[in-house]
């Protein structure tokens, strides 16, 4: 069969399209997702429709000589994702046909959509003109001529009522869509070695984390869009749930040294491709190539990176693969973070960071790694706490223009009960990167503890609308006496998150405030068994059956009491809540004494501390007594 072309034309074979100029496949005209590669062995094996196309071929289009991955492997995982998307099969191909250690041959009927349907149309004419008579050919070309001023009458009218009508729809379909909303999907990891998925996770972070960065563009944070990492969601289903206009998803190749990325950006309501390139460079230098693909994306989204931004963002600096592959590995263990544990991976991750450091002691990112490591620990220690400020300040100093490393120091503030200082650094975190969903959701609840209740709220929504797959205004609706509200978040949360141990004890919270102790109950039960402590929900079960809910929930606070000094697993200030919400003031008060004379420093950073009193709604009966007063006073909040 002889070559197609596929410089302009659409080609068809059973029910699909190929656009090759937008770079689409198309099914009974709806888009199917396909990637950049298997798109490209799509695109060479039709333009020689049934002649064999040999693997070195492809090779030479598709994985030039000096691709550095595994070829067999890359070529066999595109045409396993060509064939998932035709619904083609290896062993009865209606399509793709496989000649053993040969090659590739497609099988399928082809057809020139637009010269088709033109020459269809020419044949019928030519037809017509032969077959009929005379005096017919005459009557039809008056039929023709009545019918053409007809239309020209028509036309004449719509522009004399309506002028612009036809202008714009006409300028309307050549306009690109704006894109004012972007969201990363995960990177597909297309190397031979699955091990290395840490690196395809570390390349999305890093995109979105430059991406943010773009002056006026709203980018979703990693939280909410790793979640699509296996879906068979359409893009159009992610773009309305993350409700965002824009979708960039890609692929990553690494091979020693050496890394590429394939990236396109696709308006996401309609499933429209707008832009794809491909990027290769030393690993030395991958935050250069990460910096390249943001900047053609910002080009493409007809934005820009504010003048501002772009005079205090050093450009990328190499980075040694050493440090970069301990601060990637750190990362990965820091994000697998959930379920009701993880002070075994914060305490790994912490390893890899410190690897990382050692490689290179100028690499700042590892050392934001290092303090989210011993500040995110569910126990920490006193000496975790200075670890953490210590490399956060280590982090600043060598570069003053990271979000996440004043975020940190906001957090350390906040711990140390310094608000004005922990406002400063949340807020510079906003500055260099506004699209932080953490910082506002920090500020925010800061705000609120200060007072700013509305300011807070803004800061909550913020977050919210930046991570809309997590939960980031259940603090704000507490606060607001809307318990139902935030207690349904919450559940969904748990669906998203999966059975979560802080999950569980924020719903135990939510509902002893509401005074449903079945429900409250049965929520610690889980919590305590997800922490590792199943005797304790044994304890309470007893307990449960000789006097009730409320005496199983006693039960567990006098349990937990032996773990604060021995085990520091549970903080003062949440046993001060417990015993508030069961009318215990006295009991509550001890304990209200104890996390202020230990400042709270060496109890979990992730539970409720001082820094939370004017917040915390299950205190709300204590507020009255004199010594609430005096506390709120002593620890420098506002009255």
């Amino acid at each position: 069969m002889a070559p197609v072309s596929l410089s302009h034309e659409v080609i068809r074979f059973g029910d699909f399209d190929v656009d090759p100029r937008a770079g689409e496949l198309r099914k009974h005209g709806i888009r199917i997702r396909l990637q950049v590669q298997p798109f490209q062995v799509l695109q060479t094996l039709l333009e020689h429709p049934g002649d064999v196309v040999t693997r070195e071929e492809l090779q030479r289009r598709i994985w030039p000589a000096d691709t550095f991955v595994d070829f067999d492997q890359g070529l066999n995982n595109a045409v396993k994702k060509l064939r998932e998307a035709l619904g083609d099969n290896a062993e009865k191909p209606r399509f793709i046909e496989t000649l053993s250690k040969r090659g590739y041959r497609f099988i399928g009927s082809v057809h020139n959509g637009a010269t088709a349907a033109a020459a269809k149309e020419a044949t019928a004419s030519a037809t017509s003109a032969k077959t009929g008579t005379p005096e017919t050919r005459r009557k039809g070309f008056a039929w023709v001529l009545v019918f053409v001023a007809t239309a020209l009458v028509a036309l004449m009218l719509v522009l004399v009522m309506n002028p612009t009508r036809v202008r714009d729809h006409s300028v309307g379909k050549n306009v690109a869509p704006r894109i004012q909303s972007v969201a990363v999907l995960p990177l597909q990891n297309l190397s031979s070695d699955p091990g290395q998925e840490f690196f395809s996770d570390g390349m999305t972070d890093a995109l979105i984390t430059d991406l943010a960065q773009i002056g006026s563009l709203k980018v979703i944070s990693r939280t909410s869009s790793m979640q699509y990492k296996q879906t068979k969601k359409t893009l159009p289903e992610i773009a309305r749930e993350l409700n965002v206009d824009g979708i960039v998803e890609g692929t990553v190749q690494r091979s020693g040294d050496r890394v590429r990325i394939t990236a396109q950006l696709i308006h996401g309501p309609s499933d429209k491709h707008l832009w794809a390139n491909t990027y290769e460079r030393d690993l030395y230098d991958v935050f250069a190539l990460e910096r390249d693909i943001t900047e053609d994306i910002a080009r493409h989204v007809q934005e820009r990176i504010a003048p501002t931004k772009a005079t205090q963002i050093a450009p990328p600096k190499r980075v040694d693969p050493r440090a970069l592959e301990g601060f990637l590995q750190g990362n990965y263990f820091l994000q697998s973070f959930g379920k009701g544990g993880g002070d075994e991976e914060n305490r790994k991750a912490a390893e890899y960071f410190l690897q990382a450091i050692d490689a290179d002691s100028s690499f700042a990112p590892a050392y934001i790694g290092l303090a989210k490591a011993h500040f995110g620990l569910i126990w920490p220690s006193s000496q975790d706490a200075e670890i953490a400020k210590k490399a956060a300040e280590r982090a600043v100093a060598l570069d003053s223009n990271l979000s996440d490393a004043h975020k940190t120091l906001g957090d350390i503030n906040v711990k140390s009960w310094h608000w004005s200082p922990a406002e400063d650094e949340y807020r510079r975190a906003i500055a260099i990167n506004p699209n932080n969903a953490d910082a506002h959701e920090s500020l925010g609840a800061l705000l609120m503890e200060l007072g700013r209740l509305d300011e807070g709220y803004r800061e909550a929504e913020s977050a919210q609308t930046l991570d809309p797959s997590w939960d980031h205004l259940s603090d704000a609706l507490e606060r607001q006496g809307q318990f139902d509200a935030a207690i349904e978040r919450q559940k969904r949360l748990l669906k998203v998150r999966g059975d979560d141990g802080f999950v569980r004890v924020e719903l135990f919270r939510l509902y002893l405030k509401k005074g449903m102790y079945k429900e409250a109950s049965f929520h610690l039960d889980r919590a305590a068994t997800l922490f590792g402590y199943p005797e304790i929900a044994e304890a309470a079960s007893r307990a449960r059956a000789a006097s009730g809910d409320r005496g199983a929930i006693r039960a567990f606070l006098k349990e937990w009491e032996h773990l604060v000094f021995t085990h520091q697993a549970f903080s003062p200030v949440n046993l001060a809540d417990g015993y508030a919400a069961l009318g215990d003031k006295d009991r509550a008060f001890y304990w209200l004494e104890q996390a202020y004379t230990q400042h709270d420093a060496e109890i979990a950073s992730t539970d409720l501390g001082l820094e939370r009193l004017n917040m915390e709604y299950l205190l709300d009966p204590l507020r009255s007594d004199p010594r609430f007063k005096d506390l709120v006073r002593r620890v420098g909040l506002p009255p």
